[in-house]
């Protein structure tokens, strides 16, 4: 049998669908902790990023550490977080804590760059015209900065989620469950149909989560008269423009 009927017969095999190692046990770990993950890097990302968009200071530093982020091996991190975590919790110190603090600051860089560049990219005379209107700082940012950069927000963080429902698979080398579990075993194992399967859950789930996160940021931005942004950056002037368009 080649890889495709060997992928398939796994698959559609009923006993793989059934009890605390099956399918859908494994898919419920794997989004909660890249949900998890992910709720971490927005509570730290986006403020920071809606800070520095907003007052225009510190845009050099915080994209310079953004940049470290990005160049650290997210298995490497995990290695790193490992000692730590188990002497604090013995019990999940080795097999969660790594891999989700890990993979939150995977997500940082995308969520906080996005951010910084959807907020610092809305038009100039427009948040003066609000200034002059006598807008607050905070209804500024509430009521013309956060929207109109909103699309290009999320870009970062539809390239955040893809990054991290990927890389959330490196959990099983530290005997997390998840979908990576099913790779993990099946290379231990020699069982190719097991290996290929757990590859092509962890891709689906990747392109409904990019799907999925795409529709709603077109959605959103169509409604803001913003062209959405590729990820994980804005183009420059973008937002601005078309926001201003859409406020005209």
């Amino acid at each position: 049998m080649n890889f495709v009927d060997l992928t398939i017969t796994w698959l559609t095999d009923p006993a793989h669908w059934q009890g605390s190692g099956g399918i859908p046990a494994r898919l419920v770990e794997h989004i909660a902790l890249s949900l998890a993950a992910l709720a971490i890097a927005a509570v730290i990302a986006l403020p920071a990023g809606l800070m520095v968009g907003h007052t225009r200071r510190g845009a050099g530093p915080a994209v310079g550490l953004a940049t470290v982020g990005r160049a650290i091996p997210s298995f490497a991190l995990m290695g790193l977080i490992l000692p730590f975590t188990q002497a604090v919790d013995p019990a999940l110190g080795f097999t969660v804590y790594p891999t989700l603090f890990a993979m939150a600051a995977l997500a940082i860089p995308p969520i906080l760059v996005n951010t910084l560049t959807g907020i610092t990219e809305v038009d100039a005379d427009l948040v003066e015209a609000a200034r002059g209107m006598g807008f607050t700082q905070g209804q500024l940012l509430r009521r013309i900065e956060i929207p109109l950069a909103l699309p290009v927000i999320l870009g970062g963080v539809r390239s955040a989620t893809v990054q991290v429902v990927a890389t959330t698979t490196l959990g099983a080398i530290l005997a997390y469950g998840g979908l990576g579990r099913f790779i993990v075993d099946g290379i231990a194992q020699r069982d190719n149909g097991q290996l290929f399967g757990g590859v092509v859950l962890v891709a689906l789930l990747a392109l409904v989560a990019e799907g999925s996160l795409a529709l709603v940021q077109r959605l959103i931005a169509r409604r803001r008269g913003v062209r959405p942004s590729p990820r994980p950056m804005a183009e420059p002037g973008e937002a601005g423009r078309g926001g201003a368009e859409a406020f005209a």
